[in-house]
C-alpha cells in the first residue's frame, strides 16, 4: 500500500522538490530522528539482554531512526529555537509553510514506510529527548508497534491546536497540553485496529487537510475523544490565537 501511495502522490514529491530548490538554498530533505519499535533480535543472548535491561532502564522501548520530510526551514533555522515548529515560524521559508499547511512536507515518509520504519497508519512518532524525558508509562504502550504517518491524535493536533499554538513557550505548551492528548488518542486506536479503521483515518486525513487548506474555521471532534476520557473541545481550539 505505501508503493502504491508513493506512486499516486510522485508529482507532488517532484513539484515539490523543485520548488525547494528554486526557493531556498540547501538540501531538499530534512531528516529528523525519530523513536520507533524495536523489531532487532540479537543472536547473543548476553548482549540481547543487556539491551532489554538497558531500555526498562531508561523507561521506554523502540529504537531510532531517521524520518524523512521535506525540507520547509531556511538552512541553519533549525540550529536554534524551539524544536516544536509553529504555524506562523519565522523560520519557514513561504514555500515551506505551504508544504506545512498541505502536510506536502511530509509525503517523503512514505520511504519510510517502504523501508518499514513506519506505516501509513500508527501512533505519530516523537523525537527521542521528548520521549524519554514527558512518556507515561500508558504512553510507552504506543512504542509497542510501528509508527505512523497519520492517526487520529496527528489528526486532533493538525484540525484543533496546529494553528492556535504560540511562539513563546511552545514546547511547555506542546509536552503538557497537547502531547497528552494525541497520545491518548493514539491509545484508542491501538485498542482496535483494523484495515477498515486505517481507511477511515487515511480518508478523515485528506478530509481534514482539504478543509483546511480551504480556509475552514471549525472542525467535529474526533471520534475518538470520548473513550480516550478527554474532555470535548471547544469552538475556540479552532481559532487562531491571538497576537499583539
Amino acid at each position: 500500500m505505501g508503493l502504491i501511495a508513493l506512486i499516486l502522490t510522485s508529482p507532488l514529491l517532484l513539484v515539490a522538490a523543485i520548488g525547494i530548490k528554486l526557493m531556498s538554498r540547501g538540501p531538499v530533505f530534512y531528516r529528523a530522528t525519530r523513536i520507533g519499535r524495536d523489531r532487532r533480535r540479537s543472536k547473543d543472548r548476553r548482549s540481547a539482554r543487556r539491551g532489554w535491561d538497558r531500555r526498562r532502564e531508561t523507561g521506554y522501548r523502540g529504537r531510532e531512526f531517521t524520518m524523512y520530510k521535506f525540507r520547509t526551514m531556511r538552512v541553519g533555522a533549525g540550529d536554534t529555537g524551539s524544536p516544536i515548529t509553529t504555524r506562523n515560524d519565522s523560520r519557514v521559508f513561504p514555500f515551506g509553510a505551504f508544504l506545512r499547511a498541505t502536510k506536502i512536507d511530509e509525503l517523503p515518509q512514505l520511504f519510510n514506510v517502504l523501508k518499514g520504519d513506519m506505516t501509513l497508519v500508527g501512533p505519530r512518532p516523537e523525537a527521542p529527548e521528548i520521549v524519554r524525558a514527558y512518556y507515561t508509562p500508558a504512553d510507552i504502550t504506543t512504542l509497542q508497534v510501528s509508527p505512523g504517518v497519520t492517526s487520529p491524535g496527528t489528526i486532533y493536533y493538525y484540525m484543533h491546536y496546529e494553528s492556535t499554538i504560540a511562539t513563546d513557550a511552545v514546547v511547555d505548551q506542546y509536552v503538557e497540553k497537547l502531547l497528552p492528548a494525541k497520545l491518548a488518542l493514539d491509545r484508542v486506536y491501538l485498542r482496535r485496529p483494523t484495515v477498515l479503521y486505517d481507511i477511515r483515518i487515511l480518508i478523515r486525513t485528506a478530509a481534514g487537510i482539504v478543509a483546511r487548506v480551504a480556509g475552514a474555521k471549525w472542525f467535529p471532534d474526533p471520534p475518538e475523544l470520548r473513550e480516550a476520557s478527554l474532555p470535548r473541545l471547544s469552538s475556540s481550539s479552532t481559532r487562531p490565537a491571538h497576537r499583539s
